[in-house]
């Protein structure tokens, strides 16, 4: 079994327990052990694995660390974890800051068992870095995060070449976050660099406005269109022609497709719901324009609606009643902030099928 799909079984497992797993040792046993296992650890053999790592540091004695890992006789990384329902930031680092100066370990995890967090010492030598290199959410992985997992899975595991990567990952990390922020809104600076590539004399105030504006739909036309060209190219490769598919018609390009970015959208909704309601009643329902998340897989139980088909800015739709508001979003976690939004939704849901079962009748085809 690879690590895509032993990584795909465990967010499975993520998403339907995640709620119930509120302490620090249920979400070490149900989470956090079966991913450092998935990365090909034996987290039964304590020279390979250790639990509860100790490393006296100073004046402070018996200080612990949840897990270090551990190969050739040397502590390689330090696991710090936290209850699934704590979010995590830099003050729950306190040990992995300690610790790391004071053993041999180059890399770091905080983590709650759904987000994690790897931390090296890029910028000053044998000091933990304030800033992870590299973050990744359980509940919505993504293709790429997968290819970088296999850098530290034992197989593979090679100390320098992922610190030495560990820098262009970070920045990586930092460029995409700013390329996103000036495809979705460009900044006055971006806006004027490309009015003065494209118009001759001076920009005037209505030329850089107009720019502002053709500037993000132009950037979404363009992206789009590299995307449908990959695609395209890969159903071409993939796909028998019809001869040989016993007269089946090839795909065309009006067939709805289904990404990752949206099983894992619909997976942290699935997540926040699965507090109110049993995850599988939660399901979701692909659209040329968007991808709907239902109750009852009913289309008039609306819970939210993803829209994530433009290339540059992603949307994620809330409802009160019939009325839908988009808010934009940056990275897919951001829908976590709309936890009490989809909660009220449900409620809302919950209430009109509870009216309607005491003796409104439903519509036919609800």
């Amino acid at each position: 079994m690879d690590l895509a799909t032993r990584l795909a079984e465990l967010q499975k497992r993520t998403v339907e327990h995640r709620e119930v797993l509120l302490t620090e040792e249920a979400a070490k046993t149900a989470l956090v052990m079966p991913f450092i296992q998935a990365l090909g650890y034996d987290v039964f053999n304590p020279s390979e694995v250790v639990p509860e790592y100790i490393a006296d540091v100073g004046t402070k004695k018996g200080e612990k660390v949840d897990y270090a890992i551990c190969g050739g006789g040397k502590v390689n990384v330090l696991i710090e974890c936290k209850p699934s329902s704590v979010e995590l930031n830099i003050n729950h680092a306190g040990q992995l800051f300690r610790y790391f100066s004071v053993t041999s370990a180059r890399l770091a995890i905080l983590t709650n068992g759904v987000v994690y967090q790897f931390y090296s010492d890029i910028e000053v030598p044998n000091k933990m870095d304030d800033k992870p290199f590299f973050t990744f959410s359980m509940d919505a992985i993504k293709p790429t995060d997968v290819k970088t997992l296999e850098n530290f899975a034992k197989a593979s595991f090679d100390i320098e070449k992922i610190v030495k990567e560990a820098g262009n990952l970070k920045l990586q990390t930092v460029l995409r976050k700013e390329l996103e922020r000036e495809f979705a809104e460009p900044s006055d600076e971006f806006v004027k660099m490309m009015a003065r590539r494209v118009y001759t004399g001076n920009v005037t105030a209505a030329i850089k406005d107009n720019t502002a504006k053709l500037l993000v739909s132009t950037i979404a036309t363009m992206v789009r269109d590299m995307v449908t060209d990959r695609l395209s190219s890969a159903l071409n490769a993939s796909t028998p022609k019809p001869s040989e598919a016993a007269g089946e018609p090839a795909p065309t390009e009006e067939e709805i497709i289904t990404t990752q970015e949206e099983l894992s959208g619909f997976h942290i909704v699935q997540a926040i719901a699965s507090k109110l309601v049993h995850p599988k009643r939660v399901v979701m329902r692909d659209q040329k324009s968007y991808c709907a998340v239902l109750l009852d897989d009913n289309n008039r139980k609306t819970i939210a609606r993803l829209h994530f088909n433009a290339a540059t800015a992603k949307y994620f739709g809330t409802f009160v009643e019939k009325d839908e508001t988009r808010h934009l979003i940056s990275d897919l976690t951001d829908i976590y902030q709309h936890a009490a939004k989809i909660e009220k939704r449900l409620k809302e849901l919950e209430g009109a099928g509870t009216k309607a079962a005491k003796g409104a009748p439903v519509a036919e085809g609800a």
